[in-house]
């Protein structure tokens, strides 16, 4: 085993246990499945609104946001006004990452895992996930 490695797991076990982890995240229900495929590809685990049983219930966004902070779960979403405001008054939560729309599936996963990889932790951040420019 290489040294490098050793230390990185010593780091891991020894994270503390409100450290949440990069790669587990929460979709709202409008999130395109092609990106949550490519993402899952990078090695994160995304959980959909449709697996988790709250598709086409008009959940409000708040309630989106407290099943996320209860499961410990990061929020991606391209509803940026709604978590935006949502960032601003609820604290204690995983983080929230929004997306601009972007069409371009595989390119808009590539830039949600650069800028989720650039991040020690999402708690409590807000991350904007842009579309570049044309």
């Amino acid at each position: 085993m290489k040294s490098g490695t050793s230390l990185y797991l010593e780091f891991r076990l020894t994270a503390p246990s409100s450290a949440v982890s990069l790669n587990s995240s929460y979709t709202d229900e409008n999130f395109p499945l092609p990106v949550v495929e490519l993402l899952r590809a990078f090695g994160h685990d995304v959980l959909t609104a449709q697996e988790a049983g709250n598709a086409n219930l008009r959940i409000p966004d708040e309630d989106v946001l407290a099943f996320a902070v209860s499961n410990e779960r990061v929020v991606l979403t391209r509803n940026r006004g709604d978590f935006i405001q949502l960032h601003r008054l609820q604290v204690g939560h995983a983080g929230i990452i929004v997306c601009k729309q972007d069409d371009n599936f595989e390119r808009q996963a590539r830039r949600i895992n650069e800028a989720i990889s650039a991040e020690e932790t999402l708690r409590e951040k807000l991350i904007r996930v842009n579309r570049p420019q044309r």
